[in-house]
């Protein structure tokens, strides 16, 4: 079944109110934002209108690169991991009967509603000295002495794919579910094991799936926020906690809101790209 396309203006009356909901929430915040990122800040942390290149010629700083550099390093990390792990988990998943897929798929959304907060915290008692997994560890004789993982690089890449985990084994869900089964069972008959057959089948048949997945966790784990505060150090915080820095504790606003206006343009471009590539992907 086929939809006309709209004629009259009243055609479009049930994209009125999200169109009217999108224009409120985020083209005039992000409107507003952009021209704060042209004002200039005066002494005191206060800032007054005008049209100043300024904030955004920090960009060009050492201390913005650093930061910028290592927030794409760790979610790119962060992306290869998620999917490296959610990949074959999703695959095994959409084999199993309806019933248990229903389970598991609950099971993954009611992680997704925990907070932040919840999971950061949680993370860091396991990866405590008093009562975290370094116990354990002494106990199978692995560790002498208890001790703190974190706050450490592992342990923020750690939070933040377990965060991801979830989103991305519901991203690859629709894409693997639908994945014609007479392809493996093709590989099979003509000798090929079945991890054999997993690895030169499936993967290369959903390649355009696994780039768009890559790229929509890159872009969710480039907007982490609380998990680096809590698991990391300083060094490990990312380019979304030094916009918060910069808001709230240094007072400058234009800086803060030329480095969201970079973040949201990174990431509305990446998410366009990972449209492109699924449209590639039902093209073919």
């Amino acid at each position: 079944m086929t939809r006309p396309p709209p004629r009259r203006i009243l055609d479009y009356g049930p994209i009125a109110f999200p169109a009217a909901m999108l224009l409120l929430f985020f083209a005039v915040p992000f409107g507003l934002m952009i021209a704060v990122s042209f004002f200039q800040r005066i002494e005191g942390g206060f800032y007054e209108p005008a049209f100043v290149w300024s904030n955004y010629a920090r960009f060009l700083s050492v201390f913005f690169g650093r930061v910028l550099s290592f927030s794409m390093m760790l979610a790119a990390g962060v992306a290869v991991l998620s999917v490296t792990l959610a990949f074959p988990f999703t695959f095994l998943l959409t084999r199993l009967r309806r019933r248990a897929q229903v389970v598991w798929l609950v099971f993954l959304l009611s992680v997704l509603s925990l907070s932040e907060v919840i999971i950061g915290f949680a993370w860091a008692t396991l990866f405590s000295a008093n009562a975290g997994i370094s116990n354990l560890l002494v106990m199978v004789g692995l560790l002498d002495a208890p001790t703190s993982l974190s706050p450490s690089l592992g342990a923020v890449l750690t939070g933040i794919v377990y965060q991801a985990f979830p989103y991305t084994v519901l991203v690859l869900y629709p894409a693997l579910s639908r994945l014609d089964p007479t392809l493996t069972e093709a590989a099979r008959t003509l000798g090929a094991s079945p991890l054999n057959s997993f690895f030169t089948v499936v993967v290369p048949a959903l390649r355009n799936t696994v780039v768009a997945t890559l790229i929509m966790v890159f872009v969710f784990a480039l907007g982490s926020y609380l998990l680096p505060q809590l698991l990391g150090r300083p060094q490990h915080w990312t380019l979304s906690v030094l916009i918060t820095d910069q808001a709230l504790f240094q007072a400058n606003m234009p800086f803060a809101a030329a480095m969201a206006v970079f973040l949201v343009l990174v990431s509305l471009a990446l998410v366009g790209l990972s449209l492109l590539v699924g449209k590639k992907e039902n093209a073919s």
